[in-house]
């Protein structure tokens, strides 16, 4: 059965966007990881991958043009395959067919495929970061039989960087969940139906699982189901799994009015907290915070004479991490250079420039400025090994690994060279917050060309890093350390830290890695010379 591509949901102010280029034309093969087109959103510009094996029977949307989210895009399928049914809500003029080469012997023994009725509306799983292949229904906002708006949002997804919400962008009546909460669907996977109520989508969900998808939820009956009488009192705004449930714009407001959401009653469907359960809450109404001595976790005892272990489950993050970084170690060739930094000057300049700047600045803020301005004098460190071509990038945007509970991610500084000190601290203590609540937007992760990895915090002296793909080099950096040390009237204490650069061999050789090294020392050792 072919497979309908869409114009995936990018980011989450993205209602639609630009087809920049088409890497695949009509009659090309196309395999799952291939990169179809690249789209131009609100935020950035983003690789649309196929995610299915076979011919690319149809483009949707010419180079150059937009289409809006969830429409049709693309269709993969088997050469001579009848994809008629499947362009009924597309434009005519934007068709492009396969090539009619096919004999006729072949198309007619291809069973009929069988179309969703007049009106009803596929959701399938959006491509929410340039890394995700899955993504985890953390929570389901509607119910089968639920009505549905444009705006609405249908469920909270969990991919490999952060938690975010699904807008469905159609409406109607929710007809059917391909998921279940707390399940993993692939991207572009069917997760949702949406149509008018009634709608007999039973035959299409049939074809549907048959084709590998399988139904984990029933499907709403043929008559449309009636409405729960609503009440007046307002619920607890959370789910099974203990998420609270809000708007976007409840969780918002309660940000900026510093409201701690779990102390919110929800009016909404389901319970769900809308902007004016925000407005009138009061917190001295607010439930009591004290929890029961049964509700607190207990370590579990296990006696010395037995084994045990816990079993726990990879996040979407975890996995990602551990596919990236083992393709990373393994394709890339990595050697490690480590140099030592005299911090002395570098902390007497950072407490001269806190007392000006309208944010503190950290040390590792002057790492991120001290690295672009040495990724100016050293290009091929700022660099991306292509396969045929190593792409020197004349743009430098320096990532920063934040540790996470389930693994690490990686804010992007973007235009770090351009940036002044206060102005690159004010934007890392955003995006490290953001990080934190698992709020990081695609465009706020992606696009690295440098990173940065800091445990001098947690006291390590000094580490390796594994190369953040597709970065040539990635900066280790260790704490600052009080070494004595032969002065010229004797023995006193400076600074020391310690730096390793882990470079890719293949687009980075050793003089170029320890040339960069040394410009970045001059520049830490001395701050006032990367600052004009």
């Amino acid at each position: 059965m072919a497979e309908v591509i869409r114009m995936p949901l990018l980011s989450d102010t993205m209602t639609e966007g630009k087809i920049v280029a088409w890497n695949k034309k009509v009659g090309d093969k196309v395999k799952s990881d291939d990169i179809l087109a690249e789209v131009e959103t609100d935020k950035a510009t983003m690789e649309v991958v196929g995610y299915a094996d076979g011919i690319l029977l149809h483009i949707g949307v010419p180079a150059g043009q937009a289409a809006k989210v969830n429409q049709v895009i693309a269709v993969i399928g088997k050469q001579g395959e009848d994809i008629k049914a499947l362009l009924d809500d597309a434009p005519a003029s934007a068709i492009t067919a396969a090539p009619a080469n096919t004999p006729k012997t072949e198309i007619a023994t291809q069973a009929a495929t069988v179309s969703l009725p007049a009106g009803a509306k596929e959701i399938r799983m959006p491509l929410l970061s340039d890394t995700m292949t899955e993504g985890k229904l953390v929570s389901w906002n509607k119910n089968i039989g639920d009505k549905v708006k444009s705006d609405d949002v249908l469920a909270e997804v969990e991919t490999d960087k952060a938690t975010m919400e699904v807008v469905g962008y159609e409406e109607g009546t929710l007809l059917y969940q391909g998921v279940e909460a707390g399940h993993a669907a692939k991207v572009n996977e069917v997760i949702a139906i949406v149509g008018k109520a009634g709608t007999d989508i039973s035959a299409y969900i049939s074809q549907l699982t048959s084709g590998g998808q399988a139904a984990t939820t029933s499907v709403a009956a043929a008559n449309p189901a009636k409405e729960p009488t609503q009440t007046s009192t307002p619920i607890a705004a959370s789910n099974s799994n203990g998420r609270i449930l809000a708007s976007p714009l409840a969780k918002k407001l309660a940000s900026e009015k510093g409201i701690d959401l779990a102390a919110v009653s929800g009016s909404g469907d389901g319970g769900r907290i809308i902007k004016k359960d925000i407005d009138l809450f009061v917190p001295s109404a607010a439930p009591g915070e004290s929890k029961t001595a049964a509700s607190i976790p207990q370590p579990q005892f296990i006696p010395s004479s037995q084994e045990g272990y816990t079993d726990v489950p990879v996040s979407q993050m975890r996995k990602t991490i551990a596919r990236r970084l083992g393709e990373s170690k393994f394709s890339a060739p990595h050697f490690y250079l480590t140099m030592e930094i005299n911090m002395d000057t570098a902390m007497a300049a950072r407490t001269s420039m806190n007392e000006i700047s309208p944010v503190k600045i950290s040390f590792n803020d002057m790492l991120i400025k001290a690295s672009a301005a040495a990724l100016r004098k050293h290009a091929d460190v700022n660099s991306s090994w292509m396969g045929d071509f190593i792409r020197q990038n004349h743009h430098i945007h320096i990532g920063s690994a934040v540790a996470m509970p389930d693994g690490l991610i990686v804010p992007v500084i973007r235009f770090a060279d351009q940036k002044s000190l206060s102005q690159i601290a004010a934007e890392a203590k955003t995006l490290y917050g953001k990080a934190k609540d698992k709020k990081l937007q695609p465009n706020e992760f992606s696009g690295n060309t440098f990173t940065i990895s800091n445990l001098g915090m947690m006291d390590i002296d000094e580490f390796t890093a594994i190369i953040n793909p597709p970065d040539s080099a990635i900066l280790a950096v260790g704490r600052i350390k009080e070494v004595v040390v032969k002065k010229a009237d004797g023995f006193g204490v400076t600074h020391l830290m310690k730096v390793t650069l882990s470079c890719d061999h293949r687009s980075v050789d050793g003089a170029v890695g320890a040339a960069f090294l040394q410009t970045l020392k001059a520049f830490m050792e001395n701050p006032v010379n990367m600052l004009v």
